[in-house]
């Protein structure tokens, strides 16, 4: 390949971010925290590690970058359906189906958000985790509307909320995973979770004020 070839197949300034980014996400999944390197994503894309360094201060860096990029695009997609028409009830069951599509399109992004764990990595950052904590805010929100009986108080309504989510993430971990008994049909175990998760969070409180 001669020098001008590789200079066009090289990405843009504005756009090796990007794709340092989704070299790093590809290569996280398959090869694991211990095995990435700067130098593995910069022949991925093509650049030189120094290059990367001008975005990330290292790998650590872009790994949560990922992660708050993934708790990003969900809570965009959330907050779409929460604020939207229809019953609480509608809009609940609405996000439990929605988290499990974005589940399911994004799994290398649901992976490193929910599944990655490396006890090599640096502590999540503290503005970072409190971005991602919005997530289960709002679902926190939609089951106080859809329940507010079953959950008076601060602590019911993230209780209910941690165990809802609890719910999804199982069943998104089994399917993504590939782990779903074959003899299961899989639209009707979504269904069947989601119907059962509805049914405790309508009851979440019960056993806690009698």
């Amino acid at each position: 390949m001669t020098a001008s070839k590789r200079d066009a197949a090289r990405p843009r300034e504005g756009d090796l971010r990007t794709a340092v980014l989704d070299a790093a996400r590809q290569l996280l999944v398959r090869e694991g925290y211990r095995d990435l390197s700067m130098r593995d994503v910069a022949s991925a894309v093509g650049c030189s590690v120094s290059s990367i360094y001008l975005y990330f201060a290292g790998k650590d860096e872009i790994v949560h970058t990922l992660m708050d990029e993934g708790f990003e695009r969900w809570h965009r997609r959330m907050r779409e359906i929460a604020e939207g028409e229809g019953t609480a009830e509608e809009r609940l069951e609405a996000v439990c189906r929605a988290y499990v599509e974005f589940g399911v399109a994004n799994p290398e992004f649901y992976e490193i958000m929910y599944m990655f764990h490396s006890d090599r990595m640096a502590r999540y950052p503290k503005e970072l985790f409190r971005r991602a904590r919005r997530n289960l805010d709002a679902l926190g929100e939609l089951i106080a509307a859809y329940a507010p009986e079953a959950v008076p108080t601060g602590d019911d309504v993230r209780i209910a909320a941690t165990a809802l989510w609890s719910t999804l993430h199982g069943m998104v971990s089994t399917i993504v995973s590939d782990r779903l008994d074959r003899k299961i049909d899989r639209q009707r175990y979504v269904d069947g979770t989601i119907r059962y998760a509805l049914a405790g969070a309508r009851h979440a409180g019960g056993g806690a004020h009698v």
